[in-house]
């Protein structure tokens, strides 16, 4: 009798039982690993593809960029004021700041180019997600290069490009027209970028002629460099390479040459200019020369200055606080606004006359001083000039005389009139981004602001360019021009071809033909026997100008003189303007004006000989009556 089978028997029938069970088991287990699997490839191929692909190809592929040499600007007559010159920049990988090795470059880099560690990080910050190098440093030393190339086994990833960088040979001449460059910013990138560039795919080198703006880019930042950015630019090239596991290039797969930007021409006379820049020196303020025949600006200059070769690299912070500074270098006051003084009262003849207030042969008394509503508005002699009509009104620049006008014609003709010569408005010069439209004081705009209704005593000091009137120099030397070319406002520009801005013409529509020779003559008379006699000298020909004195307590006044010539024939508008110089405007201003308008007609004389003059010379007699005129004109 068996009590218990075979152990074989036993056995076998126990193991095939286990074998189905096992067999189920791993092949559930099995289509669950496939599927998990297929799921994952089929989300990191379908959906997350191309993301994965462009970082597949950034192992193989990438990028080199090589930016565009920005376009040259020259004067009118080819005379070179910014170009460019090579230097030498430095370039990280961002793919390699991941490697266990970047701490240590990063740190060495910092050290080597006196950046701080920060700086870097977020530069390198901005291009993330490119497969493209990041410049770190621009214009580098000779003692820099030379360092990081004894180091190059240590600092993987960083390599050193030569590149051109801009360069304004004549230091700060014409700095303000100019303007300067600047790497982008990342605050850059988000305005100039309505949509943030996506990944550039290296296969694609024609990637980099996208209008959009990217990391490394260089952009204007002012002047004409900021507003003829568009054709000064150029278009990024750069080569397509293809690099092993260690990152080294293999070979170069593609390539695309950058496209320089736009030469570009401007108006500006250089010579001009340097006369314009030496007489105002370091004083503050603003001179303007233009073909009233055609709005081509001649020369702008604009003190104190700068020098935008420093806006090449990043600048430390003294030199922000120099640019900073209470004096504003970097403000262009040919283009902002302050009081136009007396030259202002060309628009207070024209309206005086235009509105039928008065005749233009009238003739008035003028006093020390006149009450208004109980106030003493006094003349800037304190005395009076007897009867004067309006052009010896403005020859010797009678302030009651001018009361009296804005007194019986009040403030509508004057607000319309001084809107009909173009100020507070744009010029439309090319500089619009930086342009003060300056201020037409209005009733509206007084109790607005001030609560306050509009008094006598605001037409009154309206009338004399003072008050809350203001206008830039470039306005004032565009209200000169009306008188230079027998009624027209003309716009003001920079750029030398532009045919529409040259033979743009605005009448300031004068109904009364009379107006315009009252003025003319009256502009001539300030410089032939009145208070502008600084440009009637045998080395000019006949002229007609204005000067003016603006106060500004507790500070010294405003000082202007403009001028135009010749008289019958004018060629070229000269405003200077010294901001808080003190004096008077045909006194202090008129020998700026008289030492552009030599060089324009070619009559200044050299240095050494004027100072030969002075000291050989001996002195002549005492003309009293020129004493007197000189007198009198250093108080406007």
């Amino acid at each position: 009798m068996t009590l218990f089978a075979p152990p074989s028997q036993q056995s076998a029938t126990r193991t095939v039982g286990r074998s189905s069970q096992s067999i189920v088991m791993v092949l559930v287990f099995s289509l669950m690993l496939l599927g998990a699997l297929g799921s994952r490839l089929a989300f990191l191929q379908l959906i997350n593809g191309k993301e994965n692909f462009l970082k597949a190809r950034e192992n193989q592929i990438r990028l080199i960029p090589k930016p565009p040499e920005r376009g040259r600007i020259y004067d009118r007559n080819g005379k070179l004021l910014a170009t460019s010159r090579i230097s030498h920049s430095l370039y990280v990988w961002p793919v390699e700041t991941e490697s266990k090795q970047w701490p240590q470059t990063q740190k060495a880099l910092s050290k080597i180019i006196n950046l701080p560690e920060s700086e870097i990080e977020q530069r390198i910050k901005t291009a993330e997600n490119q497969p493209y190098r990041v410049r770190i440093a621009r214009d580098l030393t000779q003692a820099q290069i030379v360092s990081i190339k004894e180091n190059s086994r240590r600092l993987k990833g960083v390599e050193v490009e030569p590149e051109t960088i801009r360069y304004y040979k004549n230091g700060d001449l014409a700095a303000h027209v100019l303007g300067y460059t600047r790497e982008v910013t990342r605050d850059d990138l988000d305005k100039l970028n309505l949509e943030q560039p996506k990944p550039i795919d290296p296969s694609k080198l024609e990637a980099w002629e996208e209008s959009h703006y990217r990391p490394g880019d260089v952009i204007g930042k002012a002047g004409v460099e900021y507003s003829l950015e568009d054709e000064l630019r150029g278009s990024w090239g750069g080569s397509q390479v293809q690099v092993n596991a260690a990152g080294d290039i293999v070979k170069v797969v593609g390539q695309r040459e950058s496209r320089q930007g736009k030469d570009i021409r401007l108006t500006l006379d250089i010579e001009l200019q340097k006369t314009a820049e030496k007489v105002l020196g370091n004083r503050m303020g603003a001179i303007v020369a233009l073909d009233p025949r055609n709005g081509e600006v001649l020369a702008m200059v604009s003190r104190p200055a700068f020098d935008p070769n420093l806006f090449s690299k990043p600048l430390p912070p003294e030199a922000w606080s120099k640019l900073n500074a209470p004096d504003a270098p970097l403000v262009n006051r040919a283009i902002s606004a302050f009081p136009p003084a007396s030259t202002f009262k060309i628009v207070t003849t024209s309206a005086g006359i235009e509105s039928g207030s008065y005749d233009p042969e009238v003739v008035l008394p003028t006093y020390p001083n006149i009450s208004i509503s109980g106030r003493l508005f006094w003349d800037w002699n304190n005395a009076g000039f007897g009867p004067l009509g309006f052009r010896g009104a403005l020859a010797w620049s009678s302030d009651t005389f001018f009361y009296q006008v804005a007194r019986k014609m009040g403030k509508e003709p004057l607000i319309q009139w001084t809107r009909n010569f173009g100020f507070g408005t744009e010029t439309g010069i090319e500089l619009a981004h930086e342009e003060d439209p300056g201020h037409v004081p209005t009733e509206a705009w007084k109790r607005k602001f001030f609560d306050e209704p509009w008094y006598i005593g605001d037409t009154i000091n309206m009338s004399i360019g003072q008050g809350n009137m203001l206008a830039t120099p470039l306005q004032v030397a565009n209200m000169f021009a009306v008188p230079a070319n027998g009624g027209d406002l003309v716009k003001p520009h920079l750029r030398k071809g532009d045919e529409e801005a040259r033979r743009w013409r605005k009448p300031v529509a004068f109904q009364n033909a009379k107006t315009i020779q009252v003025i003319q003559q009256g502009l001539r008379q300030v410089v032939a026997g009145g208070t502008g006699p600084a440009i009637n000298v045998p080395t000019l020909p006949a002229a007609a100008g204005k000067t003016g004195t603006a106060e500004d307590p507790p500070r010294k006044s405003h000082v202007w003189f403009g001028g135009y010539a010749p008289y019958d024939d004018p060629e070229i508008v000269v405003v200077a303007f010294g901001e808080n110089l003190g004096g008077g405007g045909g006194s202090v201003a008129g020998p700026m004006v008289k030492a552009v308008m030599e060089t324009y007609f070619g009559t200044a004389k050299p240095e050494e000989e004027k100072e030969k003059k002075t000291v050989e010379e001996e002195p002549v007699a005492l003309n009293l009556d020129a004493i007197s005129q000189v007198s009198m004109s250093s108080s406007q």
